[in-house]
């Protein structure tokens, strides 16, 4: 049986878009779509969500978020498979749990007051940190930039040591589903200590940290390039901060792909630096891919 593509919907127009989103991904990737609200959500904002809705905290939830998401969502696709289900948990509890059997998870990067969006922020952030399966999130600001297959391009950081990774192989299958070209990214920098005068770099010490990001570039890539030789691919490097320079990328592509090291028996978040960033300001929908290891 197809893993689903997981849509969390809150009754923000955030939730919405994503459902958008999700719906032509689901049918680009011939898959079920499935809707879950997380009626916790109701605990913070339920009263005030019935009253701007003008019905019942309980008529809202079901006849008005998830009822008007999936009729959305058919729209999309008259043949796509649409499910919706109420699940009376918090909503990061409820899509972790989703997460176990998704081929992934969609969320969007605003709810619908200021209270919803800072607690929507904190949602994504710990489901990314912590799912098994890719969360690929909405950017919320940039709605110009959420469409599907707008730009034709696949952006994917290159991390230190994602050889085999998932993260390299998702965005290989999603550039190739795409018909997309795939931008691999490797950052890189020469430390301030580091100047001609080192007795090892001395002369070019720049040029040896791009040579290394240039090797690891190909090292990571060969093998998939190979497995996907229908997918132009697009090998660049460039100096500075990797969440600079992804911030960057982002805003030529219709979607950012970054991993996330999962390691076992770690209880905290697990999500770095760079993929944090993404979350908060990447120009496009952000994948965070989780990678065991």
């Amino acid at each position: 049986m197809e893993l689903p593509l997981v849509v969390g919907v809150d009754g923000s127009e955030s939730s919405m878009r994503a459902v958008d989103w999700a719906a032509d991904e689901a049918v680009l990737r011939k898959v079920p779509l499935r809707l879950v609200y997380a009626s916790l959500w109701e605990r913070y904002e339920g009263a005030a969500l019935a009253e701007t809705l003008g019905t019942t905290s309980e008529q809202a939830l079901e006849d008005n978020i998830l009822d008007t998401a999936a009729r959305r969502a058919q729209r999309r696709g008259a043949d796509l498979k649409v499910t919706t289900e109420v699940l009376p948990e918090d909503a990061v509890s409820a899509l972790l749990n989703e997460g176990r059997n998704a081929c992934a998870l969609v969320l969007g990067s605003r709810g619908r007051s200021r209270v919803a969006e800072l607690l929507l922020g904190s949602v994504c952030l710990e489901v990314a940190a912590r799912a098994n399966c890719p969360v690929i999130v909405l950017r919320g600001g940039h709605d110009n930039q959420a469409g599907n297959g707008m730009l034709r391009r696949i952006a994917l950081g290159v991390g230190e040591e994602q050889q085999n990774s998932e993260a390299l192989r998702f965005a290989f299958q999603e550039a190739q589903r795409r018909g997309a070209a795939l931008d691999a990214v490797r950052a890189w920098r020469c430390p301030a200590h580091e100047s001609a005068d080192h007795p090892l770099l001395a002369g070019e010490p720049a040029r040896l940290h791009e040579e290394r990001a240039v090797e690891i570039l190909e090292s990571a890539l060969n093998q998939f390039a190979a497995e996907y030789p229908s997918v132009e691919l697009r090998r660049r490097t460039a100096e500075g901060p990797a969440r600079r320079v992804l911030l960057d990328a982002s805003t030529r592509a219709d979607l950012l792909v970054v991993g996330a090291r999962r390691r076992q028996g770690h209880l905290g978040l697990q999500l770095g630096q760079v993929a944090h960033t993404a979350l908060h300001h990447a120009r496009c929908p952000v994948v965070v891919v989780p990678q065991r290891g």
